[in-house]
């Protein structure tokens, strides 16, 4: 009966890849922010299987062998979408998250042969010595809506991020109380090291986007 009462505070969330394989990834019924794919994962991991990342018809994959951090991973979802395109993935998030990662991590592992990943703890502005030298790509969805965590946020990007380093970025935009002020300070913070590109929805998968969920590339500026 323990593993069925364990198995009993996760629901699973299926996300279909490209060549029609199923990412099964669970979800927590208690607990935080951290315990549910948001609709910004889901449009940011099938944003990373658009055709100027991977194409099969011509070869094209930039995420075979690439470096990849994934902030505030949550269920893990965008990192483990990575993986099974072959990238060499880091999901990072609290302490209180690991266990639903590993799990998550553990129920998909048949789904990446290339790629790997596994996960790790980082709290934002502390030290990031064991990430570097800088990945290729870090992958941020739905991570700014807390006032507390701009700053080190901020800090932990410029001291992951080098020259070549691209920042995908995928966030909901939210109107309602302190959001659009979180979301302006972030960005002002931000673009004091960092330029930004806003993905057109066009670029985006036709079926998993949305007008108010925003992709961004985001890159440090020349200094």
């Amino acid at each position: 009966m323990a593993a069925d009462a364990d198995e009993s505070q996760y629901f699973v969330r299926e996300i279909e890849t490209n060549d029609g394989c199923v990412l099964r990834v669970k979800q927590c019924y208690l607990g935080d922010v951290g315990c549910v794919v948001w609709d910004a994962a889901i449009v940011l991991a099938k944003y990373l299987e658009t055709e100027q990342f991977q194409d099969p018809s011509s070869g094209l994959n930039v995420w075979s062998g690439s470096t990849v951090l994934e902030l505030g991973a949550g269920t893990g979802a965008v990192g483990l979408m990575a993986a099974t395109l072959g990238a060499q993935v880091t999901v990072t998030d609290l302490e209180d998250l690991q266990t639903l990662l590993k799990v998550n991590i553990q129920d998909n592992k048949a789904l990446i042969s290339s790629g790997s990943i596994t996960a790790k703890v980082l709290k934002w502005g502390e030290d990031v010595s064991e990430f570097l030298p800088p990945p290729r790509y870090v992958l941020m969805a739905d991570c700014i809506y807390y006032e507390q965590s701009i700053v080190p946020l901020v800090e932990t990007l410029k001291l992951l991020c080098g020259p070549e380093t691209c920042i995908i970025c995928c966030y909901e935009q939210r109107t309602e109380g302190v959001n659009p002020e979180v979301e302006r300070r972030f960005f002002e913070l931000l673009q004091q090291n960092f330029s930004c590109e806003r993905i057109p929805s066009d670029k985006q998968d036709p079926e998993f986007s949305s007008p108010d969920i925003h992709i961004l590339h985001i890159r440090r500026k020349a200094q």
